[in-house]
């Protein structure tokens, strides 16, 4: 049966790719955007559907429309933008989850936070499960979106418990694919602009650190099966991509598939940069049915084309 979902920060990487496929699926969506990371070009394509609309609004502030799920993605996601303004950073994720929450509440619709695995900061378990309560820095400069995630967690499940709000948290792992911003300073977009460019590739410290990487379909495959479970999974759930890959693997492979001359240099690890990251996602299995099926290779090979469509790098 068709809904009308509403999908905040909608223009984003992410969003944008979830928008598209909730629109296939047959629903009416609401796109809510403030444009700080998104893009109107990652969702003009959508712009003429009749079941589509496009709302610039900062979630900060209260929203209100007759909607029957939320799912609320509204927030930089990268350092170099959510350290940009840190206060408006923690805002979002704290005043918007408040007002989204509100919103589900009235309309009895269910939300879906989309969390991160940076609620685990630099985890002393390996890999991570969703019972764990990490190790992050309250006071450090990532603070503002870790803390802000683990905050925006707290107030899902008080609003869940007090309220009996339906509630669906996720925690995202490492995610590229097309969309992604190329000035973004994550590393998939790093590597493969630097090398497509025949730059020098930027490794932080030794490059022995670890991350798993999950390309976007499967993402948003993992959060539409998500919102679909029964009212009583609430999550949190891991979503990533449990195959891991150092720094220097990623980085020499990009490398191979863009047959690029580049070198790896080094540079000083960033403060409270986590030195390991694995997703355990029995859970998702489990609840879901879900694990990635896009091998590594393939989705940077079809990362790397959409960079190359760019006119400017």
């Amino acid at each position: 049966m068709s809904k009308t979902i509403l999908v905040t920060g909608g223009g984003g990487f992410i969003g944008s790719h979830l928008c598209e496929r909730l629109i296939n699926d047959g629903n009416d969506v609401i796109c809510l955007d403030n444009f700080f990371t998104g893009s109107k070009n990652n969702i003009r394509h959508l712009l003429s559907h009749p079941g589509f609309e496009l709302v610039r609004h900062d979630i900060c502030h209260p929203y209100f429309a007759e909607v029957d799920a939320v799912y609320n993605l509204a927030c930089p996601a990268s350092p170099v933008h959510y350290q940009y303004n840190p206060v408006h950073t923690t805002k979002t994720c704290v005043m918007g989850s408040i007002n989204m929450l509100g919103l589900a509440k009235r309309r009895r619709a269910t939300i879906l936070q989309a969390s991160t695995s940076e609620v685990y900061g630099d985890p002393n378990i390996h890999p991570q499960d969703e019972s764990y309560w990490g190790n992050v820095n309250p006071i450090g400069k990532r603070s503002c979106y870790d803390e802000g995630k683990r905050c925006a967690e707290t107030l899902f499940f008080d609003y869940y418990r007090e309220n009996n709000v339906r509630i669906k948290v996720v925690r995202i792992f490492n995610t590229y694919g097309p969309r992604m911003l190329p000035n973004d300073g994550r590393v998939v977009s790093n590597f493969i602009i630097q090398a497509l460019k025949g730059e020098d590739i930027t490794i932080y410290g030794s490059g022995d650190q670890t991350r798993s990487f999950c390309y976007v379909s499967d993402l948003i495959d993992g959060l539409v099966r998500m919102m679909n479970t029964p009212d009583d999974v609430t999550g949190p759930v891991n979503l990533g991509n449990p195959e891991e890959y150092t720094m220097n693997q990623l980085a020499h492979l990009i490398i191979e598939l863009t047959g690029s001359k580049s070198k790896l240099i080094t540079c000083p690890l960033p403060q409270d940069d986590p030195v390991r990251r694995k997703p355990d996602i029995t859970q998702a299995r489990k609840l879901l049915s879900w694990e990635p099926s896009v091998k590594v290779k393939d989705g940077l090979m079809k990362t790397v084309e959409y960079f190359k469509t760019l006119e400017k790098l």
